[in-house]
């Protein structure tokens, strides 16, 4: 009827025999066909790059994605959950650089647009199957039958026609900016790219000397952390507003802030500083200074000082260098004051000809720019600097701010619409709204849009010799206005080279119009994904309706400031509102020390390690209960397999229980296996417990508390397996199956059989198991997976929060008395008269549960702190030593003897203590007593969270007697369980034993009989046929024998 449970830790086995039957009878298939029709759950997949092999990080992601889908879905929703991949961009085109031994975009040219974007096309999908295996193996379900590819022409088109969208608001233009360009790759960055590339670098900053035009040995002194950029300077820039002072030290006379002087002389150059005059930077403003090296001669007025309030006194010299080549401020400044633009850096990242450092990179021209001012008497002092410097997120390589002409879209004009769209987001956590991401869209630059690279969507721009702009929106418009008919053979498809070949004729002025060369950013093309995986608007227009905005998008919180911001500009620009509705942002996985995993610091974690050898729940159970989604986790072995043990190992065997004893009693629960049966005070409690956490974890998911959820569970999983069925495994072994028997099976299978419906999301394997042989094995008219199950359903009326509560009171009672035994050193078999309780208070049949649990006679509650505590008196010498001198020892031996607690009692009542001293009544008052509190003989005590337990540890013959009896029945079940006998099996039992034991064995034979189900206790000689054997009975020796009755 049903399958043996093996009770093992080999989850990885049983997983495999789950996906082959998932895969057997197509249920992901069916579970994303579920419930059509039905109200909708709209789920966004974040594209992954399938040229770059799945990590660690992509486990929680998935974990953390799959399981709201799942949720919704077995909340009887339509949830919709396509797959798609992100194939463009520079990734991508390095990889086929590195596999051609080709090194930057001269050589992509010499070897060819054409076969390099083919290989392109190609190296997307090198580890296409590993992605695809390990989201299966996780348990992650989308569907990949209708995956999105950004690279289709589908695609692209929807991206062009969104792009035409923003051109007509007149939010797409062309414009010469600094932007953060990478040398190597040849390329702009946008800001969201940039984000997401700062290291912290230790470079040399410098404090460089600008002569002072017409006047010998003056200077202004300058600060820069980037000296390659000192041979293009044009001008110095002061605060209008703050004070500077000049000042003579050693025959030079120097000019800077003088708030900073502070920073770079010390208190001796101060202190022989002379000649110094005050003045706002304002009178400092039109003052020339000589070129630090004369390398070019700008028509524009150069080389003098200027004004502006970005300069600040937070660090330098309160003087800013100038190059507007190289920074956005400097670009602004040269703009306003008709600065000449001097840039003597090519596109490569290296100093052009007619430079001392022709062909030098920037970082290798930066130690011999500081040696050349040196020698030249122009360095006052070069020092180490420690701040974040933004790297190219693809290649590693140091980021330049470098004028350049490119295409922009004007996210700073939509500023206002974009923060009221992040403000609707529900952010989890909430801090990111106002927080990372809120600020990020405040303070939101124009999207550097275009690439001067291959592989990517082409930017559907065409310009023509008068000026005139075209931005094509779709194939048809291109059709329509090209000069030539387009075809299969011409227009293959829409990248690079071909579209290049396109021309049109300008619809204003007739002439003809090329494309611009560019493609778009890579994070343009994801952000398209909510209407370009539906080739929106050219069709499949209802569908795109009806899954806009998404409910749900999950990824890392690097995104904040990639997908999740494109997704939310593209979506404000193109719609005017947000295209996701709740956002839940994860932490990124550290080692088990805290730190980052990397390759170089060789901390990284191969996925399939994990999953190979804990399975796919493990992992995803650790990361649900690791802490808050949006922390970073901290993942390694030894985490997982205890989250493991501590939750699957406890639930797994507690199904295996069930399965061995409802297959022993034939067992069958039907439809509606509470029906008529009479529950126990236990069976009330746990369906209660059972009830109210499926309530808070239906709500807890609903609103993206998954730690709360997945605690939640592994409490009642807890309470189920070490208080539920630990107390109640008796009552499965009798025979047949009588009404208190019927209602723990019924009781057990409704919680176990909900559970596995409950943890579906969480842990899809284990779940299946369970629920295959638990339900399916014995109904066949039950749904097929428990995929395709619903989520159960509380019921409000057999929650019962009082009982919870006195259960709860009674199980942290329970722990702290265990505890009392354990520092004891006193079995659980061996009875204790009393148990003392305060600060805890339940009624009397859950003390009875209390009594029996821990073996004592007696619980009793009161909140007298001196019930546990003990005194012990000593003299106060201040006062006693002066009065009785010799005789203090007597009297110190006197206290020691009182009673503390009626000493203390009377000081209370104003009465004094009264010692007989050598005959004599000596009265003491309480200053004249010390009072020193410890534990009261007999007693062991623990206390926990305002609870306070003692356990009397004083043992009397009776429960000397008790305590063998129970020892002798633990020594017999184990010989039962040796023997190889059935849980069933009824036994003869012989003893030879001391006097103590035989006695115990004597009084105390019935309940031997009865909980070892031996029809015959005798003290005799074993027989030969009987397994026997030797024991030690809390310090007595006994022989006992076994064997079938």
């Amino acid at each position: 009827m049903y399958q043996k449970v093996r009770t093992d830790m080999d989850f990885v086995s049983r997983e495999k025999e789950v996906a082959a039957f998932w895969k057997d009878n197509d249920i992901c298939a069916k579970s994303l066909q579920h419930n059509q029709g039905k109200e909708r759950f709209t789920f966004y997949e974040g594209p992954p790059t399938a040229n770059g092999k799945p990590h660690i990080g992509h486990v929680v992601t998935r974990a953390m994605k799959d399981l709201i889908p799942r949720y919704h879905a077995m909340k009887g929703k339509e949830v919709f959950r396509i797959g798609g991949w992100d194939t463009h961009g520079l990734p991508v085109e390095l990889e086929v650089e590195k596999k051609l031994g080709l090194d930057g975009k001269d050589q992509i040219e010499d070897f060819g647009i054409e076969p390099f974007i083919q290989e392109c096309k190609k190296s997307v999908w090198k580890y296409k199957q590993e992605w695809e295996e390990m989201s299966q193996r996780v348990g992650f379900w989308v569907d990949m039958d209708k995956a999105y590819v950004t690279y289709y022409d589908s695609y692209i088109e929807s991206v062009w026609w969104s792009l035409k969208q923003i051109a007509d608001k007149g939010l797409l233009y062309q414009g010469h900016k600094v932007v953060p360009y990478c040398p190597r790759c040849g390329t702009a960055l946008s800001s969201h790219e940039v984000a997401q590339g700062y290291k912290e670098v230790e470079e040399y900053s410098a404090y460089v000397r600008f002569g002072v035009k017409g006047e010998e040995n003056t200077y202004l002194l300058a600060w820069t952390t980037t000296p390659w950029t000192l041979p293009s300077n044009v001008a110095l820039c002061v605060n209008a507003k703050e004070e500077y002072c000049r000042f003579t030290l050693d025959a030079d006379t120097m000019i800077m802030a003088t708030a900073l002087i502070p920073t770079l002389f010390s208190e001796e150059q101060r202190a022989e500083m002379t000649d110094k005059t005050f003045m706002k930077g304002e009178a400092l403003v039109g003052l020339e200074y000589l070129p630090l090296w004369p390398l070019v001669s700008p028509r524009e007025k150069a080389w003098y000082v200027v004004a502006d309030d970005y300069v600040t006194l937070s660090d330098g010299t309160g003087i800013v260098h100038i190059a507007p080549a190289f920074g956005e401020d400097d670009a602004r400044l040269g703009r306003e004051m008709n600065l000449p633009f001097v840039q003597l850096v090519n596109a490569q990242g290296r100093f052009v000809p007619d430079t001392p450092w022709e062909g030098q990179n920037i970082k290798e021209a930066d130690p011999l720019i500081l040696a050349d001012l040196k020698d030249r008497g122009l360095l006052v002092k070069r020092a180490l600097y420690t701040h974040n410097y933004p790297h190219c997120w693809r290649c590693d390589t140091p980021l330049m701010y470098y004028a350049r002409a490119g295409w922009f879209i004007r996210m700073t004009q939509v500023r206002d619409e974009l923060v009221a769209n992040n403000r609707s987001i529900n952010w989890y956590p909430d801090n990111i709204k106002e927080g990372r991401m809120g600020k990020f869209v405040e303070n939101v630059v124009d999207w550097a849009l275009s690439r001067e690279r291959y592989w990517g969507t082409p930017l559907p721009v065409w310009l023509c010799g008068q000026g005139h702009m075209h931005v094509a929106g779709s194939r048809q418009e291109l059709e329509e206005m090209s000069l030539t008919p387009l075809t299969q053979e011409n227009l293959p498809e829409l990248h690079r080279p071909y579209i290049d070949r396109v021309v049109l004729r300008c619809p204003e002025c007739g002439s003809d119009m090329h494309r611009t060369k560019e493609v778009i950013d890579g994070w343009y093309d994801s952000g398209s994904m909510p209407f370009a995986q539906w080739h929106y608007p050219f069709e499949n227009q209802q569908a795109f309706k009806d899954h806009y905005p998404a409910d749900f998008i999950s990824e890392a919180v690097d995104q904040t400031r990639g997908w999740f911001y494109s997704l939310l500009a593209i979506s404000t620009l193109v719609f005017g509102k947000a295209s996701y509705k709740n956002c839940l942002v994860l932490g990124h996985v550290q080692d088990q020390d805290g730190h980052k995993m990397s390759k170089h610091l060789g901390n990284v974690v191969d996925p399939w390690s994990i999953i190979n050898k804990q399975g796919a729940d493990a992992v995803r159970w650790y990361f649900y209960t690791a802490g808050a989604p949006w922390l970073p986790s901290r993942f390694y072995d030894e985490a997982v397999s205890e989250a493991q043990r501590r939750f699957m190992g406890t639930l797994w065997n507690t199904y295996a229980f069930y399965i061995l004893y409802a297959d022993i009693d034939g067992f069958i629960p039907g439809k509606r296996p509470l029906e008529g049966v009479q529950l126990t005070l236990m069976d009330r409690w746990i369906l209660s417990r059972l009830h109210s956490t499926i309530k808070m974890v239906d709500e807890g998911l609903d609103n993206y508390r998954i730690p709360e959820s997945a605690g939640a569970i592994e409490s009642l999983v807890d309470d189920l397996s070490n208080w539920y069925v630990r107390r109640g495994r008796a009552r499965f072994w009798g025979k047949g199956m009588a009404e208190d028997k019927r209602a723990a099976f019924a009781t057990l299978y409704t919680v176990l059989e909900s559970l596995s419906r409950l943890i579906a999301p969480f842990t899809p394997f284990m779940s299946e198991a369970m629920y295959q042989n638990m339900v399916r094995s014995v109904d066949q008219e039950a749904p097929e997976s428990v995929h395709l199950c619903d989520f159960p359903e509380y019921d409000e009326s057999l929650i019962d929060l009082d009982m919870e509560r006195q259960m709860k009171a009674l199980l942290e009672v329970v722990q702290l008395g265990r505890a009392c035994r354990n520092l004891a050193g006193m079995k659980v078999r061996q009875p204790a008269a009393r148990l003392l309780v305060r600060g805890a208070q339940f009624d009397e049949v859950y003390g009875e549960l209390a009594r029996d649990e821990l073996n004592v006679k007696e619980l009793v509650f009161t909140e007298d702190a001196a019930a546990f505590t003990g005194y012990k008196l000593k003299p106060q010498l201040r006062t006693l030593g002066p009065r009785f001198g010799k005789k203090l020892g007597e009297v110190s031996r006197l206290l020691s003897e009182t009673d503390g607690g009626a000493a203390l009692a009377a000081f209370e009542r104003g009465e004094a203590l009264t010692l007989k001293l050598e005959g004599e009544e000596v009265s003491l008052s309480q200053e004249d007593v010390l009072v020193e509190t410890m534990q009261k003989p007999g007693l062991i005590s623990q206390e926990e969270r305002g609870v306070t337990v003692a356990l009397d540890t004083v043992l009397t013959p009776e429960l000397l007697s008790e305590g063998y009896a129970r020892e002798v029945i633990s020594k017999l079940q184990t010989m039962r369980k040796d023997a190889g006998f059935e849980v069933t099996d009824r036994v003869r039992v012989t003893y030879r034993a001391e006097e103590e034991v035989t006695q115990a064995l004597y009084d105390w034979a019935q309940l031997v009989q009865e909980v070892v189900l031996a029809v015959s206790l005798e003290n005799a000689q074993a027989p030969a046929d009987a397994h026997a054997q030797d024991w030690d009975i809390n310090g007595k020796t006994a022989s006992l024998s076994v064997r079938k009755a």
